[in-house]
C-alpha cells in the first residue's frame, strides 16, 4: 500500500478499464491524440510481454496505471540500455490527480526495478508534459537530452524528453533509496 493506493499488477479483467483509463489521462492534458492503431496502446497487448501496474484506490477503483518491461524481453524504446528497466503509459484518472498517485506508481517502479537488479529506470516523455516532468525531477528522475527523441529503426519519428533514474553509480555503487 502507498498512501491510499494499491499497487498491484493488472488483472485481465481490468485491461479495458486501464485502456478507458489512459485514454482518459492523456486526453484530459494533450487532447485526441488517435492512437488507436497502435497495438501497445492497448493493455491486452502490452500484458503478454510486460508488467502492467495499476494503481487501486480504497474504494477499489483503478486510479492509475504504468507499463513496465520484464527482465528478458524486448524493451519498450529502441534506445534503452540493457541495464535499464524502461516504462510507458504512465497515467492516472483526471478525478484522481493530485493524490500523488503518480508519485506511487513511480516510486513503485523505482524500488521493483532496484529489487530485481536493474542499474536505471528509463522513460520518455512529450516536451510538452511538464507536470510530469516536474514529477519526475521531484523523484530524482535526470534528463538525458543526448537519448531524446523516439527512434524506430533508427531512425528518430518523434521529439520526446528522456529521463533515466540511475540506481548504480558511475562506479558501480548502488544508489540509496530516495
Amino acid at each position: 500500500m502507498s498512501g491510499d493506493v494499491l499497487i498491484r499488477l493488472a488483472r485481465p479483467d481490468e485491461f479495458e478499464a486501464i485502456d478507458t483509463l489512459i485514454r482518459a489521462a492523456y486526453t484530459h492534458d494533450y487532447g485526441e491524440k488517435g492512437h488507436a492503431t497502435d497495438a501497445m496502446q492497448f493493455a491486452s497487448t502490452r500484458a503478454q510481454n510486460y508488467d502492467v501496474w495499476v494503481a487501486e484506490d480504497t474504494t477499489g477503483t483503478l486510479v492509475g496505471s504504468v507499463t513496465t518491461r520484464r527482465i528478458g524481453v524486448p524493451p519498450l524504446h529502441e534506445d534503452v540500455r540493457e541495464d535499464e528497466l524502461d516504462l510507458r503509459l504512465l497515467g492516472v484518472a483526471p478525478e484522481a490527480r493530485r493524490r500523488g498517485i503518480a508519485a506511487a506508481l513511480m516510486q513503485h517502479v523505482i524500488n521493483n526495478a532496484r529489487g530485481l537488479g536493474w542499474h536505471g529506470v528509463f522513460l520518455k516523455t512529450g516536451p510538452g508534459m511538464t507536470g510530469a516532468h516536474g514529477l519526475y525531477e521531484h523523484l530524482g528522475f535526470i534528463r538525458v537530452p543526448e537519448r531524446d527523441g523516439l527512434w524506430i529503426g533508427g531512425r528518430k519519428v518523434l521529439d520526446l524528453f528522456t529521463y533515466v533514474y540511475p540506481l548504480v553509480d558511475a562506479a558501480g555503487s548502488e544508489r540509496l533509496a530516495s
